[in-house]
């Protein structure tokens, strides 16, 4: 239950901002959602933010696929499906049965070496080589499980997949776009599972309404800066983001 009238000015003025990085890292930097997640959880209680945080992100997942679609990369889509839903289906259960606090700190520290890895490989590159890092079906699998895993129990889903799709080399249109309809089709999905937990109920859907214009205006300034950015500034963006969020996870 959000009961937005015991609220503060300074709680909706972080909730606010929250709503409008939702909306930005849609459209521009994925990782960037993470902030929007801690301070949700911040501000409500962590299972009534977790409702409003899914139903903000689907806002935000409308003009990412009206934005991207044309970019979108579906092989890599169909190749990750399978392992996602296990993921979800494996993440729905730990939720009936445990508390998160172990497990967002063991994502921050599966990303931590992720982002390390990365990093290091990144590094190592050299500028004119564009070719796209190797597939392995070990690592399609565990991305997709993970990635399915991590979204329905902490919303943390996009950092993982943010990793494997600078590993392939994607340019930044591609990254979008296939990063827009990987999360509206796994948000979708866990609109019921949510539901079924208790997550979701009016209280939510009224707050969702009234933090929806900030998701707008948060997507189209990152539409905006999207169109602007190199890939090479791209990466390095996702990096850190994906960096600060590990280490909130594991705070």
């Amino acid at each position: 239950m959000i009961g937005t009238g015991a609220l503060t000015v300074t709680a909706w003025v972080l909730l606010v901002t929250a709503a409008l990085l939702v909306g930005f890292s849609k459209t521009a930097v994925g990782g960037i959602s993470m902030v929007s997640v801690a301070i949700f959880a911040a501000v409500l209680p962590a299972r009534a933010s977790t409702g409003l945080v899914l139903l903000l992100f689907l806002v935000g997942d409308a003009f990412a696929l009206r934005a991207y679609t044309r970019f979108t990369e579906w092989a890599v889509l169909r190749r990750l499906a399978p392992a996602v839903a296990v993921g979800i289906a494996v993440g729905a259960l730990f939720l009936l049965v445990a508390a998160d606090l172990a497990v967002r700190r063991t994502i921050g520290v599966i990303l931590l070496v992720l982002v390390s890895v990365a990093t290091v490989q990144k590094l190592r590159r050299r500028a004119d080589d564009t070719e796209p890092g190797p597939d392995t079906v070990p690592l399609m699998v565990s991305t997709g499980a993970i990635s399915g895993f991590t979204s329905m129990v902490a919303n943390a889903g996009g950092a993982i997949l943010s990793l494997y799709l600078l590993r392939l080399r994607l340019p930044v249109m591609a990254f979008l776009g296939t990063t827009a309809w990987f999360f509206f089709v796994v948000n979708v999905v866990k609109v019921p599972i949510s539901l079924g937990l208790g997550l979701l109920d009016w209280s939510t859907v009224r707050a969702t309404l009234v933090l929806s214009p900030a998701v707008v205006v948060g997507a189209l300034a990152g539409r905006a800066v999207a169109r602007r950015m190199s890939l090479a500034t791209f990466e390095w963006v996702i990096l850190t983001v994906t960096f600060a969020a590990a280490l909130n996870l594991v705070r």
